[in-house]
Formats: structure tokens, C-alpha cells, sequence
């Protein structure tokens, strides 16, 4: 809802699919007027929004305003209702709540993997394509995922890293904050069940969840009804 016909027209947009605004140098198009305005900031390198507390500038509000809670207000206004985690982004928080409910919106379409955000989802893709971008840069062993080379670089490497090991499973992690990461998304206590994919199982930590899915992975699900045929996929 708004008081003013001007900004119910402009949040209307945010659920449109047209893009009627076209930069002229890229001619790319956007939604609005100011996601055109901030794109052409990058382009001409402008930052109006200056920070007061600082010399930092930024081309967009949003820029300023997760600059000044990251680094002057600490603010961290967005509160997870079912556990103490608060954030200073909105999507941060909006992925966090998907650890509780178990929702992965983002599907692999060749294998069952899913995802809570997009960048996750990029990543797995990269394990079918057999691309390797990530390369250690002391031995040039290539990897497809950037935490296999962080794995690498520990065991190969790391005779000098800190090491932390998780005390639930057997990973071993090279930071501390890392380590905080890792127990939150894949030990820490779901109120949401999950339920298995491939059975009716339910489990509240995605760490079980994901060692009993391994004992469908050589399962041939698919069964003919006419013969004795079976197959994976």
C-alpha cells in the first residue's frame, strides 16, 4: 500500500516483466527510470551518494546505505523470527529463512541438486560442464569449485594454515568464520523438517539429510510396469 499514486505506479513496476528504459551507450534495458540512472553511473564512473563518515562514494542509495551499517552503524536491522540471527541485506536474510523451511527455489536440471540462492546454483553447474576455473597457484592443479582448491591448498600446502575441524563431521576448514558458516547451514537445528526427495524420511539438520541421500544414489528409482526394467534417471 501507498499514500501517493506515484509510488504504488513505481512498486507496480518491480512485478513487470517490461523494460522499456534502454541505456544508449549498451543498450541494455531495465524495469525503471532509476535502475537506468544507476547503470549509467557505472558507466560514466559518477558516485553521488558520498558517505558522511567517510571518503568513500557510491553509485547507488543501496550501495550507501550496506556500506554505513557494514562498516560505521553496525546496524542490523533485518531479525530472523525463528532464531537469533539478524542481518544487515535483506536477501541475506531472506536466503537465512530458507535454512529453516528447508525451500531450495533453485533446481539443477540435470540432477537432483538444489540450491537456497542463485550463486549456489551457478557454482554445482560448473560440475557438469567440466570447466575447472579455479587453479592453485603454487602446483597449477585446476579445480571446478573454490572449495576444493580451498581444501587443496590446506592439505597439500597448508603445513603453516590454522586448520578448524568440524566437531559433528570430518571437515576441516581453514577460517574460523568459515567454520561458523559451515555448522550453521549444514548442523545447526531446523524447526522445518526437510523431507528426502527420493523417500518419505524428514530430518532437522541438512547434514543428515544429506548422508542419507547418498544411500539413494546408486538406487534405480524408476521401475517399468510392464518388465523388469529399472534405471537411475
Amino acid at each position: 500500500t501507498s499514500l501517493r499514486i506515484s509510488d504504488f505506479n513505481r512498486h507496480l513496476q518491480t512485478h513487470s516483466d517490461e523494460k522499456r528504459h534502454v541505456c544508449h551507450l549498451c543498450h541494455k534495458a531495465f524495469r525503471t527510470a532509476t535502475l537506468l540512472h544507476n547503470h549509467v553511473n557505472v558507466h560514466t564512473g559518477t558516485r553521488p551518494y558520498k558517505c558522511s563518515d567517510c571518503d568513500m562514494a557510491f553509485v547507488t542509495s543501496g550501495e550507501l546505505s550496506r556500506h554505513r551499517r557494514y562498516k560505521h552503524t553496525l546496524e542490523k536491522p533485518y531479525k530472523c523470527s525463528m532464531c537469533k540471527y539478524s542481518s544487515v541485506e535483506a536477501s541475506k536474510m531472506k536466503r537465512h529463512i530458507r535454512s529453516h523451511t528447508g525451500e531450495r527455489p533453485y533446481a539443477c536440471d540435470l540432477c537432483s541438486y538444489a540450491s537456497k540462492d542463485a550463486y549456489k546454483l551457478k557454482r554445482h553447474m560448473v560440475t557438469h560442464s567440466g570447466e575447472r576455473p579455479y587453479e592453485c597457484y603454487i602446483c597449477e592443479a585446476k579445480f571446478t569449485q573454490s572449495g576444493t582448491l580451498k581444501t587443496h591448498m590446506l592439505w597439500k600446502h597448508g603445513e603453516n594454515m590454522p586448520k578448524y575441524e568440524c566437531p559433528h563431521c570430518c571437515a576441516i576448514i581453514t577460517r574460523k568464520s568459515d567454520l561458523g558458516v559451515h555448522l550453521r547451514n549444514l548442523h545447526s537445528y531446523m524447526a522445518v523438517a526437510i523431507k528426502c526427495s527420493y523417500c518419505d524420511a524428514i530430518f532437522h539438520e541438512r547434514y543428515a539429510l544429506m548422508q542419507h541421500k547418498k544411500t539413494h544414489r546408486n538406487e534405480k528409482r524408476f521401475k517399468c510396469d510392464q518388465c523388469s526394467y529399472a534405471c537411475q534417471e
